[in-house]
């Protein structure tokens, strides 16, 4: 059941689903209808709102109301929950949040079933790189995003989650093969890396930190966080992975870390539409409650 204009059900629905059919299923219709609804919309406001391909995806003027959509369905689901028997209560549509993989690995799974459990939510996660979710809230794909952005974008709030820290890790006979005589620009640029994905930035700040340099090391793409620990424990290179994923290999002296003195701390925080929700209150509370027993 939506309150919402069936227009903008019909929108949002093909953007999350990520074609007219799926959305067509999921809103009991026929294509054709999701087809004259959009075709409707997009005459009203004047704006090509999606761009029709695999998987569809909005325009710039389809992200500006897919941002004010979002908010809409979230005060639509807590209004419905109002007139649902008890026990019933929690939201049957997704909450679309985008999250960094390490949170995702370490923390973040503790605050989506602290939520379940408590209020009956369910979730859509969307993983990119820390430096890059907020992408993901700014052209209206999720509701709130967990981002090393301090700074709000336009209509929405910001809390600190806490820092999570980084270490330089590799397995000991891969740091004496190649840190043997020290972390300097000539072991750097020699020794293999691992990156989380080309958006990962983490491994050439800690470079440039120590040796102020720009190096083309060989790189080694694994865009799993725990895999990325496994590939650095297998010898495969050095990199940087958060403090709790990789303790237990630490005490086991199966990675090693290169540098004692030196890591990377980055702030997390959780920003997401300013609008009064019940159920933003509660996603708030729950990720503030979680971060705390594992970030700084």
């Amino acid at each position: 059941m939506d309150l919402i204009h069936p227009q903008l059900a019909a929108f949002a629905a093909v953007l999350e689903e990520g074609s007219f059919e799926a959305a067509a299923r999921r809103l009991s219709v026929t294509p054709s209808a999701i087809s004259q609804r959009i075709k409707a919309l997009e005459d009203r406001l004047g704006q090509v709102l999606i761009v029709r391909q695999s998987p569809c995806r909005p325009t710039p003027a389809g992200e500006r109301l897919l941002r004010r959509v979002r908010p809409m369905q979230a005060l639509q689901a807590e209004a419905l929950a109002d007139f649902l028997p008890a026990g019933q209560a929690g939201t049957a549509h997704p909450i679309a949040i985008a999250v960094n993989d390490d949170s995702l690995e370490t923390w973040f799974v503790a605050a989506l079933a602290l939520l379940h459990q408590r209020h009956g939510h369910v979730f859509d996660i969307r993983v990119d790189d820390q430096d890059h979710t907020l992408d993901l809230l700014r052209d209206g794909s999720v509701l709130g995003a967990v981002t090393a952005e301090p700074q709000p974008l336009q209509g929405c709030n910001v809390q600190p989650l806490g820092t999570m820290r980084y270490r330089a890790i590799a397995a000991p006979a891969f740091r004496e093969r190649y840190f043997g005589a020290g972390l300097n620009a000539a072991a750097f640029a020699a020794a293999p890396m691992i990156v989380f994905n080309r958006k990962d930035a983490l491994q050439w700040r800690f470079v440039r930190r120590i040796t102020r340099a720009r190096l083309m090391p060989p790189v080694h793409y694994i865009p799993t966080s725990k895999g990325f620990v496994e590939a650095a424990a297998r010898g495969l290179g050095w990199c940087l992975a958060p403090e709790s994923l990789i303790a237990p290999a630490l005490r086991d002296g199966t990675l090693s870390l290169l540098d004692t003195e030196r890591w990377l701390d980055v702030p997390l925080y959780w920003q997401h539409a300013a609008i009064r929700s019940i159920t933003l209150q509660q996603i708030t509370l729950a990720l503030r409650e979680a971060s705390a027993s594992a970030l700084r």
